[in-house]
């Protein structure tokens, strides 16, 4: 077998890129919205995925205030500005793009994305980053076995699955609970969010004789329609237990988890 570590496309937009976004974006902070527009912008400030950026003029109840401070950004030179949302402050929030930044971004203000409560596409909540316009997700039932192991002890063995195929990313298998033992795997308070698959429900952690591994599985009960083939089902994070596909141990990935 190829090695699967190294065998899933990666990011093809380079650091400055600009595309139009078609969708109305709006973001809160204390319960008012900063701005609402329909001429966001995706820019790349690094290839893995955009941040939006808004157009200045469709600041609703927003008001960005000079920090008297310019940085050189990913896309280009930027000024940084603090973000009062009414009674709200959020200092350093916002990066309004200065000269020698890509021209279509003269006039629009990049956001820290946790300096707002919440984001929206349309009427949707968005977390942790935009959806990348060149990212897919797909989850794809398969007849392919899984077996998973830690310090030696088989967790998990499933005559299928449902590989789940995130662009950049190395494929992730989901399991069905009942070829899980969940009886070796101890549940934590931990969770997480993706703009992709949505939120986490669950987390597991394994305490073997020799090591304790944090966090290796997880489980979504309810992420967005386009992955609810996953919905109740459990994967292991590839790069920190030993992964049998179909009888074949996969090298573990390089890099962090996601």
């Amino acid at each position: 077998m190829a090695d699967e570590s190294v065998r899933y496309p990666g990011s093809i937009s380079r650091a400055g890129h600009v595309e139009p976004v078609p969708r109305r974006v709006r973001a809160e902070l204390g319960g008012r919205f900063a701005f609402d527009t329909r001429r966001a912008l995706y820019v790349w400030e690094w290839p893995a995925y955009p941040q939006y950026s808004i157009p200045v003029e469709d600041l609703v109840d927003g008001v960005l205030i000079d920090d008297d401070h310019l940085e050189e950004r990913g896309a280009g030179p930027a000024r940084r500005h603090t973000l009062r949302v009414g009674s709200e402050v959020r200092e350093g929030a916002a990066w309004v793009w200065d000269d020698g930044a890509p021209a279509s971004l003269r006039g629009t203000v990049r956001f820290e994305w946790e300096a707002l409560d919440s984001w929206f596409e349309e009427d949707e909540p968005v977390y942790v980053h935009p959806r990348s316009p060149y990212s897919r997700v797909d989850a794809l039932r398969s007849s392919s076995s899984v077996r998973v192991e830690l310090d030696g002890v088989v967790v998990a063995e499933a005559p299928h699955c449902v590989k789940l195929f995130e662009t950049g990313l190395p494929t992730r298998y989901y399991l069905d609970r009942t070829h899980v033992d969940l009886a070796r795997l101890r549940r934590t308070g931990t969770v997480t969010r993706c703009p992709y698959k949505g939120t986490t429900s669950s987390y597991w952690s394994f305490d073997g004789d020799a090591a304790t591994h944090e966090n290796i599985a997880w489980a979504y009960e309810f992420p967005t329609v386009q992955v609810d083939g996953i919905a109740g089902l459990v994967a292991f994070c590839n790069e920190r237990v030993d992964l049998y596909i179909d009888g074949t141990l996969l090298p573990r990935p390089a890099g962090p988890a996601g």
